[in-house]
């Protein structure tokens, strides 16, 4: 383990390994073992890394790898909302740290990018108790700071490679902590809609505009009409309104 401790907000408690396969499935194994809210793991290495549905997610050094482990008294599918608060707290980070930061944007569902290439992403993953609660929610974070995979189907830039400077991971841990406080607390105690607000004012996706929206088993086409109340993805297909919970979005030319 590392033994750098970046200055975290109060209740947060910092797990930090130099090489680790995955900063996910340890804050899984931590909570399933009773780790309390706030356990934040980091890692500067990751050797079995992944993304949304198993994809493998590079991880090597230079770059951020955390996950926070949450316990928050709500439904689960409210708490979906949370990769959106995580996305905001990643671009709150960036810009506090690098203020003429300016071409960022959200890529629904938690996607964060810059000059329209993704520079970071969320990963949710929970655990439901017998009754259907939420035992426990584990928010996984990557974000490249002097790195990014090559080949990819959606583009991919880094900090560095962006000519934006240096970010130390540590640096980015910390400022990413303190700007997910701040957000969570407010959808602790306002709701979805100042996160939601926030998010559909820098989306990398305007209303009105046309793109292919890739499910589990199939693809749709249409335009982008607005996220609702919960975090979904409102899409005009073929004048259908369909509400989309899960999948991933791309121009419609591609």
């Amino acid at each position: 383990m590392t033994r750098f401790q970046p200055n975290l907000p109060q209740g947060y408690r910092l797990v930090s390994f130099d090489s680790i396969g995955s900063t996910n499935d340890e804050a899984k194994r931590l909570a399933l073992d009773g780790a309390s809210e706030g356990t934040l793991v980091w890692a500067r290495e990751q050797t079995a890394g992944r993304g949304r549905r198993g994809r493998v997610w590079v991880s090597p050094r230079g770059n951020l790898y955390t996950s926070l482990i949450l316990r928050p008294d709500c439904l689960v599918s409210q708490a979906v909302q949370l990769g959106f608060v995580a996305a905001l707290a990643v671009g709150g980070a960036l810009q506090a740290i690098l203020p003429r930061l300016e071409p960022l944007a959200y890529k629904w569902p938690n996607d964060v990018l810059i000059n329209g290439r993704k520079i970071a992403g969320v990963l949710l993953e929970s655990e439901v108790t017998a009754a259907s609660g939420l035992s426990f929610l584990v928010i996984g974070v990557g974000v490249n700071l002097v790195a990014s995979p090559r080949d990819m189907e959606f583009p991919a830039t880094s900090v560095v490679e962006d000519g934006w400077g240096a970010i130390l991971p540590e640096v980015m841990l910390e400022s990413f902590a303190h700007h997910f406080q701040s957000w969570s607390n407010r959808w602790r105690l306002e709701g979805f809609a100042p996160a939601r607000a926030a998010w559909l004012a820098t989306a990398a996706t305007s209303p009105g505009e046309l793109i292919r929206v890739r499910l589990e088993s199939t693809a749709l086409e249409g335009r982008f009409l607005d996220l609702d109340e919960s975090g979904a993805l409102l899409l005009d297909s073929a004048g259908e309104h369909r509400y989309i919970s899960a999948g991933e979005i791309f121009p419609a030319n591609r």
